[in-house]
């Protein structure tokens, strides 16, 4: 069954919803609404991955993700922290978190994958070139799909190296990090290519440039706040291709397809 993982963004600067929930308080009401909704995990990030956007201090990044991991934890929730530096990965799995959610991998702060495997917690592993600031410099690709697998394995195998054991892995294509919209196109038509790996894998599309490039009209890409119906459409074909879990801004929609994706598998009663 996918599961949906609920975007907790705790930043000034995320690219869909900027300083929204920058109080811890609001954060933590924030999570519980998208538990309520049908979220399964909450991943909780302090720093901005969008294309272009500078990077906080670390204590900054602790300072914002630390308070609402240990509240959300506190009332039951299944949580994720979305970092790409030990020292968070570290101080939110004391916290309680359960899943270091790393965009880059462990290519950022290799000393993420010793954190992680000295705890229980699950490791992602998502496909990354670069930081946000340049990243959109190195959306070169030959052949996207063997390329992404190809790095994507060499981050699986540092991670195996380090202590982290294959079952607590997962992986990402890692949409719109140093890539072009066509490139999102392609890894999406592809998808069945990552199960060479072996691994669970988990998707994020939910609001990203790639669709809203789609969906433009003569007033240029449709906004970031009026593409649900675009995330509702690739929710349901991830579930239908039974991917291990999608990372979601609006989880009630992504629910709602989810819903109807398993009552149309279901064998029919006699």
């Amino acid at each position: 069954m996918t599961l949906l993982m609920g975007v907790v963004n705790v930043t000034p600067d995320s690219f869909s919803d900027a300083g929204l929930w920058l109080d811890p308080d609001a954060a933590i009401a924030h999570g519980l609404q998208l538990r309520a909704e049908g979220a399964d995990i909450l991943d909780v990030g302090g720093e901005s991955t969008r294309p272009g956007a500078t990077r906080p201090l670390v204590e900054e990044e602790l300072g914002r993700v630390i308070p609402v991991i240990t509240g959300l934890v506190a009332q039951g929730c299944v949580v994720s922290v979305d970092t790409m530096r030990a020292e968070v990965a570290a101080a939110a799995l004391s916290a309680g978190a359960s899943i270091v959610n790393d965009v880059s991998g462990g290519l950022a702060d290799p000393e993420i994958l010793g954190v992680v495997a000295g705890s229980r917690a699950r490791f992602i592993a998502m496909h990354w070139r670069a930081h946000s600031a340049t990243m959109q410099q190195h959306a070169d690709y030959v052949d996207v799909v063997g390329e992404v697998i190809a790095e994507l394995s060499d981050r699986v195998t540092a991670a195996v190296t380090a202590g982290i054991p294959p079952e607590r892995l997962a992986i990402d294509p890692g949409l719109g990090f140093a890539k072009q919209p066509h490139h999102n196109w392609e890894l999406l038509r592809h998808l069945d290519a990552f199960e060479e790996l072996g691994l669970p894998l988990l998707v994020g599309a939910s609001r990203k440039s790639f669709l809203g490039a789609l969906l433009a009209d003569h007033n240029g890409p449709r906004p970031v706040d009026q593409r649900l119906y675009a995330d509702v459409a690739i929710a349901t074909m991830l579930a239908l291709r039974g991917v291990w879990a999608i990372r979601v801004h609006d989880v009630r929609a992504a629910a709602d397809a989810l819903a109807v994706v398993r009552r149309w598998q279901e064998e029919p009663h006699d």
